[in-house]
């Protein structure tokens, strides 16, 4: 693991959680992002090496939406940086972590991302995610 790439925060409301984290962190949100296959409408600050990322749901099924209906607002995930996932992926199995994903899939902020189940991480969703290359 290189770094803590972002916290992921589940919001009910973007457009407001935007303007309290723009004066909470005196910076502007630098990108918002749809990400269809989530479910999920995001929003990015940048903080020191890492990132703080706003998930909004787009839809009832989403785990987004299903977070916030049990949890409430709030704390969603712990990503971390890796330089090869598919590696990553693998070295984890192989110590008994439940990976979610089968294989790494395109995430917001040019990510490839991957999950691992909170039952083994102290109730803490993990996310996997890979800056991508572009040639």
């Amino acid at each position: 693991m290189l770094k803590i790439e972002h916290l992921g925060i589940a919001v009910k409301n973007l457009d407001e959680a935007i303007s309290t984290y723009e004066q909470l962190l005196n910076t502007p949100c630098y990108k918002t992002e749809a990400v269809e296959s989530e479910g999920v409408n995001t929003a990015f600050f940048q903080t020191g090496e890492s990132k703080i990322e706003l998930l909004e749901s787009t839809r009832p099924e989403s785990p987004i939406s299903k977070f916030i209906e049990k949890k409430g607002e709030g704390i969603h995930h712990i990503a971390f940086e890796v330089e090869n996932i598919q590696a990553e992926m693998k070295r984890l199995a192989a110590l008994g972590f439940t990976i979610l994903n089968e294989h790494p899939k395109k995430g917001a902020d040019n990510k490839l991302i991957c999950f691992l189940h909170p039952k083994n991480t102290n109730g803490v969703l993990i996310e996997l995610c890979q800056e991508l290359t572009t040639s």
